[in-house]
């Protein structure tokens, strides 16, 4: 298993060892990394999704607004 040294406020240690007193703190912290990585992950994902779908605005027809109207009522029972 890998060592990490992490500089934190004073504040944020002692309110993290009262908070997790009775709880394995290395499991804690592991877990809290491992939710920060997928948290990460899921953005860059949500991101690279935004680039595609905004990179494709410029590729989708041109379409008036007479168009849209005739394609409406056609549509309309």
């Amino acid at each position: 298993m890998a060592t990490m040294n992490f500089s934190i406020p004073d504040d944020v240690k002692e309110r993290f060892n009262k908070v997790f007193a009775n709880q394995n703190k290395s499991a804690v912290v592991t877990a809290l990394l491992e939710e920060a990585i997928e948290r990460a992950q899921r953005k860059a994902l949500r991101d690279e999704a935004l680039e595609r779908i905004l990179a494709r605005l410029d590729q989708r027809p041109v379409v008036s607004q007479k168009d849209i109207d005739q394609a409406r009522q056609e549509g309309r029972p």
